[in-house]
C-alpha cells in the first residue's frame, strides 16, 4: 500500500463553503477515488491551511492517472476553484506528493 501526503490553502474567507462543499461531496467523485484505489482519505485544516492524506491500494501511480483522466475530476477541480488554491503537478495533473521522511506501523 503506497501513501500519498498533499498540502493546499483554503482562500481567505472561504473556510466555511470549503467544510460545506465537502460535508455534500459528489456521490460520483466518491465512487471514482474508490475505483482509483483511494483509501482512507483524510483532510486537516489548520485555519486556511490544508493537508491531506490518503492510502493507494493500487499504487499513487494508478490513482494519479485514474483521476488525471477523468472529467468528474477536472468538474470538481473548477467547482473548487473559487475556494482552494491548489499548486498542481503538470505531468499528472494531481498535487505534487509530499516527501515521506518516517513512519511508524
Amino acid at each position: 500500500m503506497e501513501r500519498f501526503a498533499w498540502k493546499g490553502r483554503i482562500k481567505p474567507g472561504m473556510k466555511a463553503e470549503y467544510q460545506r462543499r465537502h460535508d455534500a461531496i459528489w456521490p460520483e467523485m466518491k465512487e471514482l477515488l474508490k475505483a482509483a484505489g483511494i483509501r482512507n482519505y483524510t483532510i486537516w485544516t489548520d485555519g486556511e491551511e490544508l493537508f491531506g492524506y490518503y492510502e493507494c491500494e493500487k499504487g499513487i501511480a494508478f490513482a494519479e492517472k485514474t483521476q488525471a483522466e477523468s472529467p468528474i475530476v477536472d468538474k470538481w477541480n473548477v467547482y473548487m476553484e473559487d475556494v482552494l488554491e491548489l499548486v498542481m503537478d503538470p505531468v499528472t495533473g494531481a498535487q505534487p506528493k509530499m516527501e515521506q521522511v518516517f513512519l511508524l506501523e
